[in-house]
């Protein structure tokens, strides 16, 4: 373990996926002291997480206007708590929008935050809004999330919204945002993605495409999760997957969690989770990790087993870590962002070099960041 602090600690580490609740930035979620949840800045200090991608996230809903206001209201609660955590500490943690702001920051010894927006939903009927979040700083938007859109169909389709089987590709709007995400330097991410419409985003995109959270399915056949097919178009895209660490995407569920967690779901969120006040979370969490450790818990190094299939299928240099932390993500070893050095502690164990850690971590990220940020027209 001190060797890989030691290289950790030598590392610009990317997180793509780390979920925020409508109250970050508040007197109800203050990211800048310690938290029950995974993220936060002393968490960030203490594991080497040096920046984040913070997701501006919307459930799937109606196409409707109404649909859309409850959608764009959501992603803007979200976005003034990013920019209120920034300004309450700026000695801690600042935005960034490029490649280069993420690496000034971390020279300074600061947590960068990134925007990304999960779903492209909140943009309603139209892409004219694409231009205004990117001046915002939202540097990737994915395409769908559970439940197809307006833009494209998803891994997961919503039948409770009328959503059919078969994944209907990129419709005529879906296609005028691969084009408006390129023309305005912002990363599109295919993760929660229908396969039809992930491989026609990638190739019509003129920009390198992103997994931000994502599996394979050659390590655990998951309807979320990547085929080599898809793998493959991500490399040829030049592209980048970062392999998440969601327990159950990774690994099959020990049925004895799996239904422990339902009634614990069931027992703490009667009336769902986004609103529930952080010692509730608190109590879920500590029940949680006690079931864990009754049963087989997914663990580090089988999340380690999706990098490994990935580099070895389309090469170090388009694969990434994500936790999608606060969002449902974590494994047992990197539960939140304290843990995040045992994730270089198994790389290293596996016989990566330094120079693919850093890849990995954040390098191959960055790159593909800039090469979208050069697509966007004058």
């Amino acid at each position: 373990m001190e060797q890989a602090l030691a290289v950790h600690a030598r590392m610009l580490t990317v997180d793509t996926h780390v979920d925020i609740s409508p109250d970050y930035g508040s007197v109800k979620f203050d990211p800048g002291i310690f938290t029950a949840s995974q993220v936060d800045f002393p968490k960030m200090r203490a594991g080497g997480l040096d920046a984040a991608f913070l997701v501006l996230y919307s459930g799937q809903g109606k196409l409707d206007e109404t649909g859309y206001a409850e959608a764009r209201d959501m992603v803007e609660r979200k976005f003034q708590g990013i920019r209120r955590a920034a300004l309450a500490y700026p000695a801690q943690a600042g935005l960034a929008t490029s490649a280069a702001e993420v690496r000034a920051l971390h020279d300074q010894g600061k947590r960068a935050l990134l925007m990304g927006m999960e779903n492209a939903y909140p943009l309603g009927p139209s892409v004219k809004d694409v231009p205004m979040w990117a001046k915002r700083g939202v540097r990737y938007i994915s395409i769908t999330h559970m439940g197809n859109n307006q833009f494209g169909g998803s891994s997961n389709p919503n039948e409770k919204l009328g959503d059919g089987k078969a994944d209907p590709g990129l419709t005529p709007l879906g296609k005028e945002l691969v084009k408006a995400l390129n023309d305005n330097g912002i990363m599109i991410d295919v993760s929660h993605v229908g396969k039809r419409t992930m491989l026609d985003a990638a190739k019509l995109s003129r920009a390198p495409v992103l997994a931000s959270h994502s599996g394979v399915k050659g390590v655990y056949d998951n309807l979320r999760n990547l085929d080599d097919e898809q793998l493959d178009a991500i490399r040829k895209s030049g592209g980048v997957a970062q392999m998440v660490a969601f327990r159950s995407y990774v690994a099959a569920t020990d049925p004895a969690i799996e239904a422990g967690m339902k009634e614990l779901g069931a027992k703490y969120f009667p009336d769902g989770w986004k609103e529930a006040k952080p010692e509730t979370v608190e109590a879920f969490r500590k029940e949680s990790r006690a079931l864990r450790n009754k049963h087989r818990d997914t663990d580090l190094k089988q999340f380690v087993d999706h990098i490994d299939y990935a580099v070895k299928r389309i090469g170090i240099e388009h694969v990434g870590i994500a936790s999608d932390f606060d969002g449902g993500g974590g494994v047992k070893g990197w539960d939140d962002a304290s843990e995040t050095a045992n994730v270089t502690r198994e790389l290293l164990r596996r016989c990566y070099s330094e120079d693919d850690i850093r890849a990995l971590w954040g390098g191959n990220l960055l790159r593909v960041m800039e090469m979208a940020a050069r697509q966007a027209t004058p």
